[in-house]
């Protein structure tokens, strides 16, 4: 899989860009704040309709415009496929593939797989619950296109359950017949979200493991899910649970805190409250590990990801590295360079091409940025 080309009509700082792609290293070179972030960020865009960088769509699109469009040529199995999304806010977005209308998100993000690695993801360990859930869902997203359907019906039912708990707030001796139909929608659309993230970092963590000890052979890497319907648990303990059991154990864990919510006025029980937890030597990465050690863990599960989603489509994923390289040792920038492989597309921004030997940048393509202008 490698994309052939890709066009921008008033999305972030570009009015409108046309790009043909010649080689599957591609190399943005430029200061910062021209322009090569965004780049990636439609590239990304395309595979999962989503952003990490922002909180409504409006923001993608070029100051006093209404619309934009992000379109490409995407080469999947040897057939040119046509991608195109205009983003119309307050209105749905206009999805194509080949010129014809898809209505569900599952439909176009079923033909382009991205694994993104950014500045930011370095500090995925650091950062809030919030971060580890997005860069979980968005991982699992490009494996199971329908689960970000799954996360949107969920997202809208715990909506309604919290505008409900908001009207009776504090009252816990109001009717909740309503909530417990809430309640009952959750723990159906809840149950099969926490069963694909499970499944996901069970394999992920097998791969990451192995990734992590060849950068760091004195140090063992796992993993932890912390569940508010299944507590903290090892994906091992899970290898055999099922869609059901988690569906019958939500249901008990919201009665039990039912009161609590009511009292709160928020939904506390679900996988918009989990979380991942990272440990080097069975220690907390995110409270000991230094600098050097949350790198490895990151740059392990990036490269981990990468390989479990060739694996499971049976073709290697776009590679994006946004300025990551700088912030990476001599070690692990060699050991990431080289653990891609020919056969990955990688786009990549960079200052300038210090970074890169010779040998590598002998087959890549190399655009400058300048201003929101590409050469």
């Amino acid at each position: 899989m490698y994309i052939k080309s890709i066009s921008l009509k008033n999305y972030r700082n570009y009015i409108d860009l046309s790009l043909d792609f010649h080689s599957r290293k591609i190399l943005f070179i430029g200061k910062n704040a021209q322009g090569k972030t965004n780049l990636l960020e439609s590239v990304y865009y395309l595979s999962c309709l989503d952003s990490p960088r922002v909180k409504t769509e409006s923001e993608l699109i070029l100051w006093g415009k209404e619309t934009a469009m992000v379109s490409s040529v995407v080469d999947k199995s040897d057939f040119d496929t046509e991608l195109s999304v205009k983003i119309n806010p307050p209105k749905r977005k206009e999805l194509k593939v080949n010129q014809v209308k898809k209505t569900k998100s599952s439909e176009f993000c079923s033909n382009l797989s991205v694994v993104s690695f950014s500045v930011n993801d370095l500090l995925l360990l650091r950062g809030v619950p919030d971060d580890r859930r997005s860069w979980l869902d968005l991982a699992i997203s490009q494996i199971y296109p329908a689960y970000l359907d799954r996360i949107s019906k969920y997202n809208k039912i715990r909506t309604q359950k919290n505008n409900y708990l908001k009207e009776i707030k504090g009252n816990l001796n109001a009717d909740t017949s309503l909530l417990d139909v809430w309640n009952t929608q959750l723990c159906v659309s809840g149950s099969n979200i926490i069963y694909l993230r499970l499944k996901f970092l069970n394999e992920l963590q097998k791969i990451a493991i192995e990734k992590h000890f060849q950068i760091a052979s004195d140090e063992y890497f796992s993993m932890l899910y912390i569940s508010t319907v299944l507590g903290d648990i090892n994906f091992e303990d899970t290898l055999n649970i099922t869609v059901e059991k988690i569906a019958e154990l939500f249901e008990s864990r919201l009665e039990e805190r039912k009161p609590e919510e009511i009292i709160r006025a928020q939904a506390l029980v679900g996988p918009h409250r989990d979380d991942v937890s990272f440990f080097i030597n069975n220690i907390e990465a995110k409270k000991f590990a230094s600098q050097g050690q949350q790198r490895t863990i990151v740059l392990s599960l990036k490269l981990a990801e990468l390989e479990l989603i060739k694996n499971k489509i049976g073709e290697n994923p776009v590679l994006l590295l946004d300025d990551v390289l700088a912030e990476l040792d001599n070690n692990r920038q060699n050991y990431l360079l080289n653990a891609i492989g020919n056969e990955t597309q990688t786009i990549i921004t960079s200052v300038d091409t210090v970074l890169f030997d010779n040998e590598y940048l002998k087959d890549v393509e190399i655009f400058t940025v300048e201003n929101g202008n590409v050469k």
